[in-house]
């Protein structure tokens, strides 16, 4: 693929290397020269440009790539760079970087984003997968928050306990697509039966979220997940 990368700091060129070692076309734009460092990928074409500028992105030919990942340390660069990849360029698939929390409501179909990825929420999400026990831990979001990667460690007591997975009535038409056992990941064969400590990890709409952790635990306290506040610290 050729993909295009707003931002070459250290994140956007840790990126960059990462594609290129698997075989895509990367292009490297950035509005500071400070920035511009040919000989750290020297794979990589670079763009000193202002990503969110419309004539810095028709000199990047961005009508020709394939994906556009926005990866400045700026909210509001990212989102602007999403959405005229998206809507002036028809990008097919858009990336971009949440560096603050609060804004992450923001990032979603709407301004152009297709996939957002958040750092703080993927290392809240790593640490509760760690610790919680009986309760879904939210590990990733698709397009836009329509559909969940969820991760539950089945608590002893549960009723699902010894129950083979073909039996399994799972709400909202919930997806089981991986258990991992002992440290190891396994598919969910319909005729194995779920054991106490199984890691089960799902595709699930988010507002069948509480119902699934219901079914699977249904003795388990929660807590309601607070949800970021639809007020911008842009």
């Amino acid at each position: 693929m050729r993909v295009t990368i707003a931002g070459a700091g250290n994140v956007g060129r840790s990126i960059a290397r990462e594609l290129i070692a698997n075989g895509h076309e990367i292009l490297l734009i950035d509005r500071s020269p400070g920035a511009i460092k040919p000989d750290s990928v020297p794979e990589a074409e670079w763009l000193l440009a202002d990503a969110c500028e419309m004539s810095s992105l028709e000199e990047a030919d961005l009508e020709t790539v394939d994906v556009a990942i926005a990866a400045t340390g700026d909210d509001k660069v990212n989102l602007v760079h999403s959405l005229l990849a998206k809507t002036e360029f028809g990008v097919p698939r858009t990336v971009a970087r949440v560096n603050h929390p609060s804004n992450e409501w923001m990032f979603d179909e709407l301004w152009g984003v297709d996939v957002a990825v958040s750092t703080p929420r993927l290392m809240c999400a790593l640490v509760e997968e760690a610790v919680t026990v009986g309760d879904l831990v939210r590990l990733f979001s698709f397009r836009g928050g329509k559909s969940n990667l969820v991760e539950m460690t089945l608590p002893a007591g549960s009723p699902m306990e010894g129950r083979r997975i073909g039996e399994l009535s799972l709400p909202g038409e919930a997806v089981l697509v991986a258990i991992i056992r002992d440290g190891a990941a396994r598919p969910p064969d319909r005729d194995a039966a779920l054991e106490y400590s199984d890691e089960l990890l799902f595709i699930v709409d988010p507002s069948n979220e509480v119902e699934l952790a219901n079914y699977l635990a249904p003795n388990t306290v929660r807590v309601p997940a607070r949800e970021p506040d639809e007020e911008t610290s842009l």
